[in-house]
């Protein structure tokens, strides 16, 4: 997925875990200009804007937990997706806690570290 625009797609569910999917999302975007976001939550309401915008580049969903929402939504509209994350896997495994499910402290903000260096591990493949 190297030199060309690529697409993330957060989690807006309400849990620690999809706050951690936005930031690390929203981090990216602002740092790169060959990273863009897609809401998904306009995805699932069918606005007329995403629904051009969700077939124009490859996409990452970056999903808050194993339930998997922003595959599922994306699949339903006829979206290929290129690569898909669990964001509470990763964080479990190494024992990080993302804290509130409204704001980042400390631990939240550790925990975007490792999830963007998650998502650079997914853009590498």
């Amino acid at each position: 997925m190297k030199d060309e625009k690529i697409a993330l797609c957060p989690c807006n569910g309400m849990s620690p875990y999809g706050l951690i999917a936005r930031a690390a999302s929203s981090d990216m975007v602002e740092e790169s200009s060959d990273k863009i976001s897609i809401c998904i939550t306009a995805t699932s309401a069918d606005k007329e804007s995403f629904r051009n915008l969700i077939k124009k580049y490859p996409i990452i969903a970056v999903n808050g937990c194993e339930h998997g929402c922003v595959d599922q939504i994306l699949k339903s509209k006829g979206v290929q997706i290129a690569q898909s994350m669990n964001v509470m896997g990763p964080l479990q495994e190494n024992k990080m806690e993302p804290g509130s499910v409204a704001r980042l402290g400390d631990s939240g903000e550790k925990c975007v570290v490792e999830i963007k260096k998650k998502i650079e591990n997914l853009l590498e493949e």
